[in-house]
């Protein structure tokens, strides 16, 4: 007996040490770029969530970037990722979406949005499908929807919101912000009124990165388990409207699901599971981002003097070359705000608010003489490129007057904050007018007054700690 036992164990023993030794070094024919796979299964995925008090590159990046360069492989959650900072790599992969790669999310994100495997396969073989949703989302949210019919209505919000805020004596800038582009979006998504739900929506959202970028575990007490309970809430009410559109066809609002609900009649991979959880993407992806990058910028200018003057003197300006004072903002008067638009560039800069844009490789790549494997994930890590120092002097110091002298060139390939290549960010501009409308607003309307300073926090995402508490006192005479 005691020899058979002896034998299974030493069997055991030996397919242990096989499959750690496979799992540490992955099969390919080629040289794969160095790195280390960290654990079984979880693979290096703690070291990555791990939060730094610093708005710089998330250690986990920034180490592996010193010891093996701008390019290495790791493993997340049980997947083979490289990670690039590559500048000119990731210039180059982003032009070939469709050839070399593809869209991928994280198996969590995947899941919360309802896209396996099968569905993401069903998706990506309908070429037309990212064509379509991005020009739906550009008919809707675009410069040219900006410019004829949304600015008076960003107008006509962040003044309401920022005249209830100057009655408060303080308040949490994130969540209010937060809030303040939630009830926007979701009233030209689906003409949601926030006031007159019973259900609180934006706070069932306010948490769901964390649960995004932690492992899908579904099991009560986990992260992922408490973003899927608030998910529910969220998804139910998407739903509830979406029938109720569908039920009373008469029903026509001007809004962005009304042109859903027109375009079902003939894109046939417009089902109603796809629309319901297309809408929670997009109303997660615009308010939580815009947001986070809102909150570091007003802690940013609340620091600096000379930016609130700068900023001041330029919104005064158009005021002042106005025919009438009290008219409100032309796309003309956007347009102008030359020293607004360094500021709005410089925060998205700093912020980096994606931790990673991820993509799935569709054939291998050679690149510096390794190679990425066909089906591996590929990680572009924009604060690896907008913190570097070799592009940016004095990296992490808040400097607007840098983009003076920044080429297109240079920002083409180092400034990434709406992805890259024919998958860049279809509500860009939309993210950045409503920061120059915010702006324009509060310089020339209030005042504020820090009453809790906020401590910047990279989880990998961006966050603010305990809270960042401001007074906002409207300006007299």
């Amino acid at each position: 007996m005691w020899s058979v036992w002896l034998s299974v164990a030493s069997l055991l023993i030996v397919i242990a040490t096989h499959w750690l030794y496979r799992w540490r070094n992955p099969k390919c024919s080629e040289k794969l770029p160095p790195g280390s796979m960290g654990f079984p299964l979880i693979g290096e995925t703690l070291g990555l969530l791990a939060s730094s008090k610093s708005i710089d590159t998330p250690p986990f990046i920034k180490n592996r970037m010193k010891k093996y360069g701008p390019l290495f492989r790791t493993s997340l959650a049980g997947r083979p990722v490289v990670v690039s900072s590559d500048p000119e790599f990731n210039y180059y992969v982003f032009q070939q979406e469709g050839k070399l790669v593809e869209r991928w999310y994280m198996d969590s994100f995947a899941k919360i949005l309802h896209q396996g495997s099968q569905d993401a396969a069903r998706i990506n073989a309908h070429k037309n499908v990212h064509k379509y949703l991005r020009n739906v989302i550009l008919g809707h949210f675009g410069p040219e929807a900006l410019k004829d019919k949304m600015l008076p209505q960003l107008e006509d919000a962040i003044n309401k919101r920022l005249h209830g805020w100057s009655k408060l004596p303080s308040l949490e800038v994130k969540s209010s912000t937060s809030a303040m582009i939630f009830d926007f979006t979701a009233k030209q998504l689906f003409s949601f009124q926030a006031d007159k739900s019973k259900e609180d929506i934006c706070e069932s959202f306010t948490n769901f990165l964390q649960g995004l970028l932690s492992f899908p575990i579904n099991i009560p007490g986990t992260a992922y388990h408490r973003c899927l309970q608030n998910q529910k809430k969220a998804i139910s009410i998407i739903t509830s409207e979406l029938e109720e559109r569908k039920s009373n066809p008469e029903i026509r609002k001007g809004d962005f699901l009304d042109q859903i609900l027109s375009d079902m009649k003939t894109e046939t991979f417009l089902t109603d599971k796809f629309v319901i959880y297309m809408m929670f993407g997009l109303l997660f992806a615009s308010f939580e981002t815009i947001s986070s990058t809102l909150t570091l910028a007003i802690m940013l200018i609340n620091e600096n003097p000379k930016v609130i003057q700068e900023l001041t003197e330029e919104h005064e300006g158009i005021l002042q070359n106005r025919e009438d004072v009290n008219s409100g903002l032309i796309w003309k008067e956007y347009k102008s705000m030359t020293f607004t638009h360094k500021v709005i560039n410089e925060s998205l800069r700093l912020a980096s608010v994606a931790p990673g844009i991820l993509r799935r490789t569709l054939q291998d790549i050679q690149v510096n003489g390794y190679t990425i494997p066909k089906g591996w994930a590929l990680m572009v890590v924009p604060a690896a490129l907008q913190l570097n120092p070799s592009t940016y002097e004095d990296p992490l110091t808040f400097n607007p007057w840098r983009w003076q002298n920044i080429s297109a060139n240079v920002s083409a390939k180092n400034f990434i904050p709406f992805g890259a290549g024919m998958t860049w960010c279809a509500g860009a501009e939309f993210s950045k007018v409503l920061m120059g409308v915010f702006f324009h607003i509060l310089v020339t309307k209030y005042r504020m007054t820090t009453i809790k300073e906020g401590e910047v926090i990279r989880s990998p995402a961006l966050g603010f700690g305990d809270g960042f508490h401001i007074q906002f006192s409207a300006k007299r005479g």
